[in-house]
């Protein structure tokens, strides 16, 4: 005898990958604020293109690592100063940006820094492949050492502003002076190194004092760390945010004059649960595995990279599985929708970086490696994705 259910289940509707919300390249991106700041402050190439900034002589640029727009409206008695820039009860003006995909710390110090979209600038994730090796290459951690200038060879914003006479300077922790990722995103200038927080807010606020025309850069980056160990709930990312609210005043009230601070981010955050329904593992998944000869990006933003001859496979596969939660798209199609830079556009250096299939999460749910990134998939709180707690971070101003 066989039973049959009264239940007809409707097949889970799969994700049109034209539906994923797609960075403000060119209009409201991270890759947009350091340009438009550089047009006001006349260095030649530079046009404005965030048109709601007004030019100042002073500009600094604070960024928080992994401080959403919708975190902090999440939290406003957590962060009330952050809150009031939010409206204009303190002067302060403030709006959401995008960060780019995918929304992680070195692609989009990267575009920040060089005022390019990522597929121009080349950083398109966490891990990708290097065409020229066929290896995993960390982007953040920059392993194995691959060259910085042949991997990101454009000149800096802050080298151009520096070259045109602006007093430049990056204010941040002493480790970073010398990484690969500095190299190529951040240098040009001068870079001081400062351990605390308050100590690098009031070196940043001399510095922008120290010119007629001056750009500085400062970074936090505890928050994230909290975040990915314990959640963006929880009672460390909180206390991280409030210190962070602190700082953020503190550096505004010693603006000199005729100055700009713009607080900003680059990513959100997302706390995925810790159960098999949300973390689908790579590693033990024979399905997912099937034709893949390396995967690539992070758990809310994958990088597929298929064997020769597979790729179609690989994509059909991928979207079978997993398309009713993560929006799967080609490669082709994530350039043509805009994914990483302005719909088409990517520099032919890059293009074999970014995987033949790329998986976008929209649910709360990550894509996991137990056995080739232990570390990375034990993490509470992830990004990289294109959903807006990920891909919106605030632009805050104040000025004085």
């Amino acid at each position: 005898m066989t039973f049959s259910s009264p239940h007809h289940w409707p097949e889970p509707e799969l994700l049109d990958p034209a539906t994923a919300p797609v960075p403000a390249y060119g209009s409201g991106s991270l890759a947009d604020l350091l340009p438009t700041l550089a047009a006001g402050l006349g260095v030649p190439g530079y046009e404005p293109i965030i048109g709601e900034l007004t030019p100042a002589d002073r500009n600094c640029v604070f960024l928080i690592d992994g401080m959403g727009w919708e975190q902090i409206l999440a939290h406003p008695a957590e962060a009330p100063y952050l809150t009031s820039l939010i409206g204009s009860s303190r002067g302060g003006t403030g709006r959401p940006a995008t960060s780019g995909f995918p929304s992680t710390t070195a692609t989009s110090l990267a575009s920040v820094g060089t005022g390019l979209p990522p597929a121009r600038h080349g950083l398109p994730g966490y891990t990708a492949r290097n065409p020229e090796t066929g290896e995993l290459m960390n982007q953040l951690r920059w392993y194995p050492w691959t060259p910085p200038e042949a991997w990101q060879p454009y000149p800096t914003v802050f080298r151009h502003a520096d070259a045109a006479g602006v007093a430049t300077a990056q204010v941040s922790s002493p480790a970073f002076q010398t990484t690969p990722l500095t190299k190529i995103a951040l240098s040009g200038g001068t870079f001081l190194g400062r351990t605390t927080g308050d100590e690098r807010m009031d070196l940043a606020a001399e510095r922008l004092a120290a010119g007629d025309r001056s750009l500085v850069y400062t970074y936090y980056s505890e928050l994230d760390g909290a975040g990915h160990r314990f959640g963006v709930d929880s009672d460390a990312w909180r206390g991280q945010l409030m210190y962070v609210d602190r700082l953020v005043q503190r550096l505004a009230e010693q603006l000199p004059p005729r100055s700009a601070l713009y607080v900003t981010a680059d990513h959100g955050m997302v706390d995925v649960p810790f159960d098999e329904d949300s973390r689908i593992d790579f590693d033990t998944d024979w399905e997912l595995r099937a034709g893949v000869s390396l995967l690539g990006g992070e758990g809310r933003a994958r990088h597929v990279y298929a064997v020769p001859g597979a790729e179609a496979d690989v994509l059909t596969v991928w979207r079978e599985v997993l398309g009713d939660r993560f929006w799967v798209a080609s490669r082709e199609e994530a350039l043509a929708l805009g994914w990483f830079g302005e719909p088409g556009e990517c520099d032919p250096r890059v293009l074999g970086r970014i995987g033949d299939v790329i998986a976008a999460a929209r649910d709360l749910v990550a894509i996991t490696a137990s056995v080739n990134e232990p570390n990375e998939s034990a993490l509470a709180g992830m990004h990289g994705s294109l959903t807006s707690a990920e891909q919106l971070v605030p632009l805050l101003e104040v000025r004085s």
